[in-house]
């Protein structure tokens, strides 16, 4: 395996999430613009998720084409040609008139930043050892959270005095720094293949050792619902609950979304830290998940139950359900050292097509109930909380899945 130096290997993590906090950044910032975009181009329920999940929709439809030019030419190079893309989204965003120009938009972006995750993680896969791997996926993610704090407040702060417009053409500005910054500092992929691994792979190009693998078939259930689920609340939903259930004000909601993010930022923090510890002792991510996932289940039922009747608790248990659905983020790396480091980028993205997959289904899909339930007759009120009701039906459901999955892992 080709290790870096711990000088290396802390300036090109420092380098990789420079580039993917800028990328959830703009993942996250339509729930705080959802108050002015729906009332500059008159969005329902409907047209913002669309909107929000258009976004994801360009960052899943690329990542089995991801995993493959990945494993073929390596990080720096991939994600400096996605970058580019995201440049363009981040300027058409900022010059578009109306919903399908902003849609279009946003899945430009998508594409743009899909690799920011992926690509350090397949490069973590050679040049990391396996405990420093897992604290470099949750210290990524924790840095993935500090882009969605910024997207909260600060962003509040800054559409009165700049315009949302003039935010999307600095957000360009410093995507392209980041590209500079990646230029720089990371290596180049040697092509050769290594023999790390805990199973042998079919030697071709495609993606059939990948989905036959029962382990990534058990993670992919709770992926899909519950940490899609969990991004798709996170970055919309939580919201426009705060605002319509349980009567928040724009800037209100928004300082909620700060603190959730926040802690969000804690918890994976947390993660980094403990999570070599954990590996060592046998913990492995499946018996984490397995013993703190219904957890969530508790606590979204409390929210669903209570957000309209004690509001001034939404935000609270919308924050401590963000956190206890954290612990499926392990998930992630831990599908990546099932797999040699030569099938690492399939697997990696294979995994993240899946769960931003789940991120779109439920961001529209609740959107969808809601302007349904709201078409019946319904209350507002209860139009999100019958959403959210059905939500937490299929997240318990494929927990279950995930339990009644067995693996020799």
């Amino acid at each position: 395996m080709n290790l870096l130096s711990r000088r290396e290997a802390i300036v090109v993590f420092l380098v990789f999430a420079f580039s993917y906090f800028f990328s959830t950044l703009i993942r996250a910032i339509t729930a705080t613009l959802s108050p002015t975009l729906t009332a500059e181009f008159a969005l329902n329920a409907r047209d913002l998720g669309l909107l929000s999940g258009g976004y994801f929709l360009g960052f899943a439809a690329t990542q089995l084409p991801l995993g493959r030019w990945l494993d073929r030419h390596g990080p720096k190079r991939v994600i400096l040609c996605f970058l580019g893309v995201a440049v363009l989204g981040c300027l058409a965003f900022s010059q578009s008139t109306g919903f399908v120009g902003l849609l279009l938009a946003r899945i430009l972006c998508g594409v743009g930043v899909s690799a920011c995750l992926m690509a350090p993680l397949t490069g973590y896969r050679r040049w990391f050892a396996a405990p420093m791997q897992l604290r470099a996926n949750s210290w990524m993610l924790m840095t993935g959270s500090l882009g969605l704090v910024a997207s909260t407040l600060p962003v509040q702060w800054l559409v009165p005095v700049v315009g949302w417009r003039a935010l999307f053409m600095g957000l360009a500005l410093l995507v392209l720094l980041a590209m500079v910054m990646i230029a720089w500092q990371v290596p180049q992929w040697q092509t050769g293949r290594d023999s790390v691994g805990t199973q042998q792979v079919s030697g071709d190009n495609s993606y059939r050792d990948v989905w036959k693998n029962l382990y990534f078939q058990k993670m992919g259930s709770i992926g899909f619902f519950n940490y899609g689920g969990l991004l798709a609340i996170q970055t919309l939903w939580a919201m426009p609950w705060m605002m319509q259930v349980s009567g928040y004000s724009a800037v209100q909601a928004a300082t909620g979304m700060f603190w959730i993010n926040l802690c969000m930022l804690g918890m994976f923090c947390m993660w980094g830290v403990i999570s070599p510890w954990l590996l060592r002792k046998g913990w492995h991510a499946e018996h984490l998940i397995r013993r703190a996932l219904p957890l969530s289940f508790v606590l979204l039922a409390m929210n669903i139950g209570f957000g309209s009747t004690w509001p001034e608790w939404s935000g609270v248990l919308l924050a401590l359900y963000c956190m206890s659905c954290t612990v499926v983020a392990l998930a992630q790396a831990a599908v990546g050292l099932a797999f040699p480091a030569e099938l690492a980028g399939r697997a990696l993205s294979a995994y993240n097509l899946v769960i931003f997959a789940g991120v779109f289904a439920m961001q529209w899909g609740i959107g969808l109930l809601i302007d349904g339930f709201g078409s019946m007759g319904w209350p507002k009120t209860l139009a999100y909380q019958g959403a959210m009701t059905l939500f937490l039906g299929l997240c318990m459901a494929s927990y279950v899945k995930f339990l009644l999955t067995k693996t020799a892992k």
